[in-house]
């Protein structure tokens, strides 16, 4: 019996720090321009794996849960490198399927004072089928359930019918792509689902509102157990239709922020399941989210339980609770 099984894509990723030699500020407000036909030296490449799948995993297995990963990998030196660390993190990858096609692959642009740039190729992530899932060996208490799309999100939605069927819980943390389709698009997984986490553009993809309680109404009439919305640095807003939780991180010096939604994610659903308490699943969450950006690659300096909470003990995110009816 697993704790969690998590279910989303897996990707080499480039980190190509480009300083402030590549985006260019242009008249229109957050937009910037590239500059084509010439050579550009950059200052740094870095590897690192990631997706949404095997980051939450890597993650969900620091912080004390039996995992296993649900996704599908092509074959050579990439998906190599992704089975064998997380093998080294003891994560369960017996589910697993592999094809002849490319293991999923990212660019990241990072320039200096400015957000990062993805160029994310799927791969093998968009090609799992049903038919390739063992349904007898999904025993788990839980599924996270990360970004999927192509033949892969109709296998997802399978998932959640054999999720409901046989009482196990789904977390889903959709990624803006999969939100841009709308909340009809999503619909056969949100009505399964118990938690729900997305940044404030995603939210504003699926449900109308221009103030934080207004989408997190919307979004509770979506999924009527727990959602969230993250804000960077912003802060984060929980509500569970009674209350609205809301925690301020603490200021660290960001580096890259990619992975910053897995390892908040994941460490809510850990911090959840470990003590029931949406305060403390808050801060868990935000620890790990604050030290995977002050470093390169989504899993370098995901978190310990025992890291976690002694992070916590020393800055402890603050959470303010405010009653607020739905209706």
């Amino acid at each position: 019996m697993y704790d969690v099984i998590t279910v989303g894509s897996a990707t080499v990723d480039a980190f190509v720090e480009t300083g402030s030699k590549l985006f260019m500020k242009t008249r229109e407000k957050g937009l910037y321009s590239i500059p084509f036909g010439s050579k550009i030296l950059v200052e740094q490449v870095k590897f690192a794996t990631g997706g949404g799948g095997t980051n939450a995993a890597v993650s969900l297995a620091r912080l004390g849960f039996r995992t296993a990963w649900l996704g599908k990998i092509g074959e050579g030196g990439n998906s190599k490198r992704v089975m064998d660390e997380l093998k080294k993190e003891d994560i369960d990858t017996s589910l697993v399927s592999r094809d002849k096609a490319r293991t999923g692959y990212s660019v990241i642009l990072d320039a200096k004072g400015k957000d990062r740039t993805i160029l994310a190729y799927k791969g093998s992530n968009d090609d799992l089928g049903w038919k390739e899932v063992d349904a007898k060996r999904l025993k788990t208490r839980w599924f996270y359930f990360a970004s999927m799309t192509g033949k892969s999100w109709s296998t997802m939605k399978k998932l959640a019918a054999f999720a409901e069927k046989n009482s196990k819980r789904i977390m889903f943390n959709p990624s803006s792509y999969m939100c841009k389709r709308g909340a009809k698009h999503l619909k056969p997984v949100l009505d399964r689902a118990e938690i729900l986490s997305l940044n404030r553009e995603e939210a504003g993809y699926l449900v109308k509102g221009k103030s934080i309680k207004q989408l997190l109404k919307g979004l509770y009439r979506l999924v009527p157990h727990i959602v969230i919305i993250t804000q960077g640095s912003k802060g984060v807003h929980c509500f569970d239709g009674k209350n609205i939780y809301s925690a301020k991180p603490n200021k660290v010096k960001v580096l890259e922020s990619t992975g910053a939604g897995d390892a908040f994610g994941s460490g809510f659903l850990a911090g959840f399941v470990r003590t029931g308490e949406i305060s403390k699943a808050l801060q868990t969450g935000i620890a790990n989210a604050e030290s995977v950006i002050t470093h390169y690659g989504a899993k370098n300096r995901l978190l310990t339980w025992r890291q976690a909470q002694a992070r916590i003990r020393k800055s402890p995110a603050k959470v303010k609770v405010d009653l607020l009816p739905v209706r």
